[in-house]
């Protein structure tokens, strides 16, 4: 796949990791109980690795057939980003972080890596962004299939979703607990990230679909 939209999709994942949600709740909660961080975050991965096997089954034919169906899904996805971006930007205090996230106590691994997988897979909003963004940094007429390079971009966004949990979750053990100031500076950071992406992105796949 072009490297380009390798990269792109790697900035753009980075930053959407980095918005309080579900994900963060959980290894928030996990770390202010001592409970086990890694399987959490192994947990975590795999549900993400459930939803790219769905993505890629699903949606890689309905491209193939259809491509104005990616426009399509990028203007969905447009509109999940500025959403999120705008409400985070008007209530920028990450209030849906409890530290009691309901997280495992520091007991049961195989507990731990059933909330995390639960957690990302039963998760709505990373069905949508998966099913929304993942087909735009793809291009059906590359070398390389469809599918392939969905699944490319899925494994990129478990490895940075991975690396960025585990600095999250390990660290907040000792300090982000205690300040919750930079939680909402990187709240309010990612929220303007997430307005120029959703205005940035459909602009993209509009200059790609208009002929000469």
């Amino acid at each position: 796949m072009e490297m380009s939209a390798l990269l792109a999709f790697t900035a753009v994942a980075a930053t959407l990791i980095m918005v309080p949600g579900p994900d963060w709740a959980l290894l928030v909660g996990v770390s202010s109980r001592r409970g086990p961080v890694a399987p959490s975050i192994v947990g975590l991965a795999l549900g993400y690795a459930v939803i790219t096997t769905a993505v890629v089954a699903g949606v890689a034919p309905l491209v193939a057939a259809e491509p104005t169906a990616l426009l399509v899904l990028s203007m969905v996805g447009a509109a999940y980003l500025l959403h999120v971006g705008v409400g985070m930007l008007r209530s920028p205090v990450a209030a849906d972080i409890p530290i009691d996230a309901g997280a495992p106590a520091t007991g049961s691994v195989g507990r731990a890596v059933r909330q995390g997988l639960g957690v990302s897979t039963l998760n709505p909003k990373a069905l949508l962004f998966f099913l929304a963004f993942l087909p735009q940094f793809a291009n059906p007429g590359a070398p390389w299939p469809f599918a392939i390079q969905l699944a490319v971009l899925g494994t990129t966004w478990i490895l940075l979703a991975s690396g960025f949990y585990a600095v999250l979750g390990y660290t907040a053990r000792r300090s982000l607990h205690r300040r919750p100031g930079l939680t909402l500076v990187l709240t309010r950071l990612s929220g303007v990230a997430m307005v120029v992406a959703g205005i940035a992105l459909p602009i993209e796949q509009l200059i790609r679909h208009t002929p000469g």
